[in-house]
């Protein structure tokens, strides 16, 4: 049975219960901050996950979900900058727009690995790593956010032999079985071990 790296090994022990109140964290997140956290996950690509977090902030003391706010400015502030703020600005106004839709999608009976489908296909600039977050952050389970903190750790552990140069639908769905399949042998939990990777990389059991 392959085991952690000693000193992943050494990390979750330090940091397990962290790990497990920061997973619990998201299971208890009420439903009226689901927006927010799919605007914090439109954020965080390319971008500093702390000013991410701080924008999220910002846009629920603006109760963005409900009046008529162009984010632009905020995103382009320099105390938490968010990389490519036109882009993203559209595309918060757009992710906005479709929410009704996507709480559709969340109250269904379909499984999560389907409800992740759906949202890629909804919102633009949601892809399966943002929606594994978006839905991470919420409280499910099993789902892989595959970002650079992850696939580095997935070749430190011999998951994979190296960073692939893009990262298409067949490839993130076969990196994420992998994945799956390493923490069923390591006996933890998906969840624990993407936290693992992310605060081992970082310092930092954010979300």
């Amino acid at each position: 049975m392959k085991q952690l790296p000693v000193e992943l090994k050494k990390h979750y022990h330090k940091n397990r219960e962290l790990i497990k109140k920061r997973l619990n964290e998201f299971a208890a997140i009420p439903k009226e901050v689901y927006f927010y956290e799919l605007c914090y996950c439109i954020c965080t690509p390319q971008s500093s996950a702390k000013n991410a977090e701080k924008v999220e902030q910002k846009l629920i003391e603006m109760d963005f979900l409900n009046q008529d706010i162009n984010p632009v400015e905020l995103l382009a502030k320099r105390e938490h900058y968010i990389r490519f703020h036109n882009q993203k600005s559209k595309r918060l106004v757009e992710a906005k727009n479709k929410y009704p839709k996507l709480l559709e999608i969340l109250d269904s009976s379909i499984a999560p690995i389907a409800k992740r489908e759906r949202i890629v296909e909804l919102i633009k600039g949601i892809g399966y790593k943002e929606a594994s977050h978006f839905l991470r952050n919420i409280g499910y389970k099993n789902l892989a956010i595959i970002d650079r903190h992850l696939l580095k750790n997935l070749i430190k552990c011999g998951i994979i032999e190296s960073i692939p140069k893009s990262i298409s639908k067949t490839k993130y769905l076969e990196i994420e079985e992998k994945f799956k399949d390493y923490a069923k042998k390591v006996n933890i939990s998906l969840d624990e071990l993407d936290l693992l990777f992310w605060s081992y990389e970082t310092g930092m059991i954010l979300k």
